[in-house]
């Protein structure tokens, strides 16, 4: 993903956005309206890619002899896909990608061997307890992530033997590798704060509330970009590989406004949160409008 960023985004600071704010619009807007979209057709075509692989696959008698080597394939195509559209900027989060290259590897895995539904599940919740763990670098929470989503269409009884421990193991080590190569810095360095009395903690429980709210925001948005993408794709006969792209440009034109929904690695969040209460810091009114600005932009991409 750094790779492709840096490739994409040369001779851009690493400040990022917060340089972007800096500079004249007429002189960024071609960068930032068409490195995403460069992006989104690139994941169109190996989208594209996919559902010809999917055809052969389904054509082939591979599957029928309990061996499947182009499923093997497309949990990289994934990969590239996510790395793409982080690395061009849009509007996304590389923790949300591990998971589902958690799952399609588990997935594309389970689809070469003879499995039946309850084993495939269980590989796949796998799958994503490891993509949460080493996202997060958070491995009790991968495993609950696996559980209570993955897991819930399967009654306990019909779960294969050692379904719990394959989970944890996967995402116990799927946190030690990423720790390994990684490091164990933080993403974020918060600045230290004191509670200083408890008539604070109301304001915790409307944050809480508040965030909730945005949450089921964006999943209506969504379901509602996606049928809208649907809708044209039927009205006007449009393929699905130019579905990306037009998320791309979206993505862009929010960008122009609002340069901070770009992925910038987490330099936008650490820039908030050390700007504190200097004359650089955002108002109030301005991270309403950005947050709103990302939420649209997320569901989008």
């Amino acid at each position: 993903v750094h790779v492709i960023h840096e490739w994409a985004w040369a001779g851009t600071p690493n400040e990022g956005a917060a340089w972007l704010r800096s500079q004249e619009l007429a002189d960024t807007w071609h960068r930032i309206l068409l490195i995403p979209v460069a992006g989104g057709v690139i994941v169109g075509m190996m989208h594209g890619l996919l559902e010809i692989l999917s055809q052969i696959r389904q054509s082939s008698s591979s599957q029928q002899q309990g061996f499947d080597l182009v499923a093997g394939v497309f949990p990289t195509i994934k990969a590239i896909q996510a790395a793409v559209t982080l690395g061009t900027g849009c509007s996304l989060g590389p923790e949300g990608p591990s998971v589902d290259i958690g799952k399609s590897c588990a997935n594309g895995f389970s689809l070469t061997m003879e499995n039946n539904r309850e084993r495939r599940i269980a590989l796949v919740a796998a799958g994503a307890a490891s993509g949460i763990s080493s996202g997060f670098n958070a491995a009790v929470a991968g495993c609950f992530f696996a559980i209570e989503t993955v897991l819930r269409p399967l009654r306990a009884e019909n779960s294969p033997p050692f379904t719990t421990a394959m989970i944890i193991l996967a995402s116990v080590i799927s946190s030690t590798v990423s720790s390994a190569l990684l490091g164990t810095e933080p993403a974020f360095t918060v600045p230290s704060y004191d509670l200083k009395s408890a008539a604070e903690l109301p304001l915790y429980l409307i944050l809480g509330m508040l965030c909730g709210i945005v949450s089921l925001v964006f999943t209506r948005l969504v379901s509602w970009f996606t049928k809208a993408f649907e809708f044209i794709k039927e009205k006007y006969g449009l393929p699905a590989v130019i579905c990306p792209a037009l998320g791309g440009l979206g993505a862009g034109m929010i960008a122009l406004k609002y340069p901070g929904i770009l992925y910038w690695g987490f330099t936008n969040v650490n820039e908030i949160l050390h700007t504190g209460k200097t004359l650089s810091a955002p108002g109030i009114w301005l991270l309403t409008q950005l947050a709103a600005a990302k939420v649209v932009a997320t569901a989008l991409c």
